[in-house]
């Protein structure tokens, strides 16, 4: 019934005197909203305070509608411990509830380029048409899901200003700022509950926000965390991507997000065939090159005596640092994990046995987690069916109904033992 109301919510707000969103806000990279501009430096800014807002109408795919949303952009924290700024867009439901409940949605939006950041997309900006515009009108289906339900929705640009994909603990701070900036712009109390979902890149924010919070915000009341298709070690994702026809093409992007986050001088370590990748996805949504190299190893983008990228000393450190479970922490929330199984070993992009190993580490750390596999489901579809079970899972947990999960009934996974790290000074 739900997902209904949500499909009927996005057609309404489509059609209802809506027009074409020919005046977007700037993109990311361009609008002057998202650069702090204050006097006072960011370091003295606490993380989570909101430095600008303003409002604009929502959109649905190029359609502008009558709905208006704010957006903040708010101070957080990047990978390396840095103060920087990103920008959260927060939805209201109408009527406004009696008991206020935040859900934050957690994009897949894995962009390089800055064109399908959700802030952008939501405000109508063009993603580039073809895939990327398909994948940000399923989003804001999703989207009007959950405010279907009741719910205030923040949807954060959790990989920051400068787009670093896939990096971790950037990735979850912002999240968790990204609260604290909505509960401070619409005056909620740091008691409102809060449930976060996340579904592939998404995941990695999710996971990292689930693990830091009881350390990096510590005063939010997280509720709930959901997380589908987790990228629970990226060597791992890596080895099973290798030679796909589709998610191959995830390696170059991966690399540049990282690169980005650490400071890492890339070309040093690429090949000319590897330099030319990176390249030509530095400014692209990865929905939009998938597929583009079928049967790309990532040997190939890498020189000769970089052969095994995993014993360049710093790349498997920064490898090693992104494996979830590992460092940050244990959730203290419930937690709903789901996999797609469609040949035994995962959903072609993630592995299943990582996701079960993750999930038992959890349960030993005696978090209550529901795990579900997706027999017979690739990444793709393995998304439709975990977004609409997120809604149950939610609203049991806000309204405090009692929850034991499966961990009983959780495979006993596969290793996710971190790289071994080359001494120092060896193929640095």
């Amino acid at each position: 019934m739900a997902t209904m109301v949500a499909v009927a919510l996005a057609l309404s707000l489509a059609g209802a005197n809506g027009a074409a969103g020919s005046a977007a806000p700037g993109a990311p990279q361009h609008g002057s909203f998202y650069r702090y501009d204050g006097s006072q430096a960011l370091s003295r800014i606490k993380p989570g305070t909101v430095l600008k807002s303003r409002h604009i109408p929502l959109a649905f795919g190029p359609i502008t509608t009558p709905v208006t949303v704010t957006q903040l952009l708010y101070r957080t924290t990047d990978q390396l411990g840095h103060p920087t700024a990103t920008v959260t867009t927060v939805i209201d439901p109408l009527p406004v509830p009696v008991v206020p409940r935040i859900v934050g949605y957690l994009s897949f939006y894995d962009d390089l380029g800055g064109r399908c950041a959700p802030s952008y997309t939501l405000a109508g900006g063009d993603p580039g048409g073809g895939a990327n515009q398909s994948q940000a009108e399923e989003e804001e289906l999703l989207i009007a899901f959950y405010v279907a339900n009741g719910w205030i929705v923040t949807v954060p640009d959790f990989e920051g200003s400068r787009l670093h994909w896939m990096a971790g603990r950037e990735s979850g701070q912002a999240t968790l700022d990204g609260i604290r900036a909505t509960e401070s712009a619409l005056g909620l109390g740091a008691t409102t509950q809060v449930a976060l979902s996340g579904y592939s890149g998404g995941a990695v924010a999710a996971d990292w926000a689930a693990e830091l919070a009881p350390r990096y915000a510590p005063e939010l009341t997280l509720t709930a965390v959901a997380m589908g298709g987790a990228p629970v070690d990226y060597a791992h994702l890596f080895a099973y991507a290798n030679r796909s026809k589709v998610f191959s093409a995830a390696m170059p992007g991966i690399l540049l997000g990282l690169a980005r986050a650490y400071g890492l001088p890339l070309d040093r370590y690429l090949s000319p065939y590897g330099r030319r990748l990176v390249r030509a996805e530095s400014t692209q949504c990865m929905t939009s090159v998938f597929g583009d190299y079928p049967g790309l190893k990532y040997q190939r983008l890498f020189k000769a005596r970089y052969r095994d990228p995993f014993k360049i000393r710093r790349l498997a450190q920064i490898f090693n640092d992104q494996i979830m479970g590992r460092r940050p922490g244990s959730p203290h929330v419930p937690l709903m994990i789901g996999n797609g199984d469609v040949d035994g070993f995962g959903d072609g992009v993630m592995r299943l046995g990582d996701a079960e190993t993750l999930a038992r580490q959890y349960c030993r750390q005696n978090v209550a987690v529901e795990f579900h596999r997706y027999g017979g489901a690739g990444h793709e579809t393995a998304g439709a069916y975990f977004e609409p079970e997120t809604a149950l899972f939610f609203q049991g947990r806000f309204d405090g109904l009692p929850f034991k999960g499966n961990c009983g009934s959780i495979p006993e996974g596969s290793s996710i033992k971190p790289l071994p790290v080359p001494k120092r000074g060896v193929r640095r």
